[in-house]
């Protein structure tokens, strides 16, 4: 997973007609390794709410959108 994250974030720019690869910084790919771990952990935290409790709790699934919307702007802008 981490050379996964770490070729996602990798730019490719050219310069006088050749490419060369600009590696991300090391702090926004551990950035994203904590990001994603809390994504999983609020998901695991929201299907155990919803399997003891029968309820759909909003405030863990604004917190999963939040991270999603996180993830996804951080892919975004790097990539531009």
């Amino acid at each position: 997973m981490r050379n996964a994250i770490r070729r996602a974030l990798t730019k490719t720019v050219r310069i006088k007609k050749r490419q060369a690869e600009m590696p991300p910084n090391e702090k926004l790919v551990y950035g994203m390794y904590f990001t994603i771990a809390a994504l999983i952990g609020l998901i695991i935290l929201e299907v155990a709410h919803m399997a003891f409790l029968g309820s759909w709790n909003s405030e863990i699934f604004a917190a999963i959108t939040a991270l999603i919307g996180t993830i996804t702007g951080i892919f975004i802008s790097q990539r531009t």
